[in-house]
């Protein structure tokens, strides 16, 4: 006797019974947009306000009426993160961990499985390789962190993707608030016949509180941080760095500063026994650990990162510095974001960081399940804090004083003035507001279509007519796209010059020339 499938509405309802809390108006609006769309959602909110549940939500149907379901992210980190926690969901909601897989680069676990958690380049490759793969029984299609669409260098994944993706796969796009929602569905559905649905957040669950600070280097913020009853710190925080060397030089600065509350390093050196840290840069990560110090970037192994996400989840960790990486989605709420620069960048080419990445980063404080703000401290440069400590010493002699032991104290002191260096970049508070007000970014088109993509695309189909089209419907103007089109050819003849390629019909041999 077979089972009477479940209408949507009935999956909707089983999956808000389940839930342990009570979803937030904007939370609720975009789950029964979601469980009544045809064709899909496009949710766009600052970061924290729980788009994830969404996200979930589409797994969850997947699962009940026996479909497949990809769930992609921009960074292997959140993928792999993104992976356990849906295993973890699927047992919850009765279904198996192997119902859920992982396809990374490097990493395949239960390929075959019902839902798919991949980088974004994983689905793009399989759709260019449709006789590989099936997707007759594929019902959606989340992309998370979907403002990377403006990645200049891998946006281009996301875009393609979207114009290769059947017609009945609905599609679940996750985004951080962006200036141009509704225009951007208007070419979704005009390039690539795709009507969706949007929802949209304006007000952060935990309100942020934004403070510079012109007069801390950053030892002594975050002792001042560390500062009072466990409950009344701005701790845990994350210290945002902006490349990884730097992240293990400032956690070095801090793990002697006296961060641990009372009972916080016996429990972590329990926890400690329970894990091999030996491998390469293990021995110094646990010394780090074991003073509530943690650090978290790519280059750490994966069984590391996964360690401190733990542990800073459970409120072992006091802080944890980080490339810019983990504000894209990595689910380790703070309290607090720190940041003890404003620019990132190889020496000598150092530039201010654009509006969305900060409000990225800024979003990663507050965690609505502890807090009820959550606190984002900018720091001036370490030069600019000796040039105002300088000044004020020096503007307490007063400039009229005759008594000669200030005379000899004030010009002791003008010798030794500290300046700004010709060699380093440096930030100010008018930027950091800047920035706070700062309008966010429209989504669009950026960067050519790179040599790797369209290997691939040859690769999967000799038709060069599919590949006009796809950047034929790229969202730029249309000076953009003819010169995406001529830009198409150059490359194209190059490989064909090259011996790489065969064009048909040929095109003409390049004229002798001129005698």
């Amino acid at each position: 006797m077979s089972t009477v499938p479940l209408s949507r509405d009935e999956i909707c309802e089983r999956f808000l019974d389940q839930l342990s809390f009570t979803p937030y108006p904007f939370q609720e609006e975009a789950l029964l947009a979601w469980f009544s769309s045809d064709e899909g959602v496009m949710v766009c909110a600052p970061t924290g306000m729980g788009k994830t549940v969404i996200a979930e939500a589409a797994m969850f149907e997947a699962l009940v009426n026996g479909t497949t379901a990809y769930y992609t992210t921009p960074l292997i980190a959140l993928t792999e993160q993104k992976y356990r926690e849906l295993q973890s969901l699927a047992v919850k909601w009765g279904f198996f961990p192997d119902d859920v897989g992982l396809v990374t680069g490097n990493r395949r676990e239960n390929p075959n499985a019902r839902i798919l958690v991949v980088v974004a380049e994983i689905l793009f490759n399989r759709l260019l390789h449709r006789d590989a793969f099936d997707f007759s029984r594929t019902s959606a299609v989340v992309m998370d962190e979907f403002h990377s669409f403006n990645d200049p260098e891998r946006g281009v994944v996301w875009e393609l993707t979207l114009g290769l993706l059947p017609r009945h796969v609905r599609l679940l796009l996750l985004s951080a608030t962006v200036g141009n929602a509704l225009d951007f569905l208007r070419w979704l559905r005009m390039a690539h016949g795709r009507s969706l649905e949007l929802v949209q957040g304006h007000e952060r669950k935990v309100p942020l509180v934004f403070q510079w600070v012109p007069d801390k280097l950053l030892n002594e913020q975050i002792e001042w941080m560390a500062e009072g009853p466990p409950d009344e710190r701005p701790l845990p925080a994350l210290i945002f760095c902006f490349n990884r060397e730097e992240c293990w030089t400032v956690a070095e600065q801090l793990k002697g500063r006296g961060l641990l509350t009372e009972g916080q390093q016996a429990r972590l050196v329990q926890e400690l026994r329970e894990h091999d840290l030996s491998q390469g840069a293990g021995p110094k990560l646990k010394q780090l650990l074991l003073r509530g110090v943690g650090v978290h970037h790519a280059g750490v192994l994966p069984k590391y990162r996964r360690l401190v996400e733990d542990l800073f989840q459970r409120k072992l960790l006091s802080v944890a510095t980080c490339t810019e990486t983990l504000s894209a989605g990595i689910n380790l709420p703070a309290r607090s974001v720190v940041l003890p620069s404003l620019v990132k960048g190889p020496p000598g080419k150092k530039k201010l960081l654009d509006p969305s990445t900060a409000h990225q980063i800024f979003g990663r404080a507050g965690r609505p399940q502890y807090d009820t703000r959550g606190y984002v401290f900018v720091l001036a440069h370490e030069d600019d804090v000796k040039i105002a400590r300088w000044k004020e010493k020096y503007d307490q002699i007063p400039e009229d004083t005759k008594d000669p032991a200030l005379l000899k104290a004030k010009k002791a002191l003008k010798k030794k003035m500290p300046h700004r260096r010709e060699t380093e970049t440096y930030w100010t508070e008018a930027q950091f507001e800047k920035l706070r007000a700062a309008r966010p970014a429209n989504l669009s088109s950026r960067g050519s279509l790179p040599w790797r993509l369209l290997a691939y695309m040859i690769d999967a189909s000799p038709e060069v007519q599919t590949m006009r089209q796809l950047v034929a419907k790229r969202l730029m103007d249309s000076a953009r796209l003819e010169a995406g089109q001529r830009e198409l050819d150059r490359m194209l003849m190059v490989l064909w010059r090259a011996g790489y390629v065969t064009l048909e019909p040929e095109p003409p041999k390049d004229p002798p020339p001129p005698v």
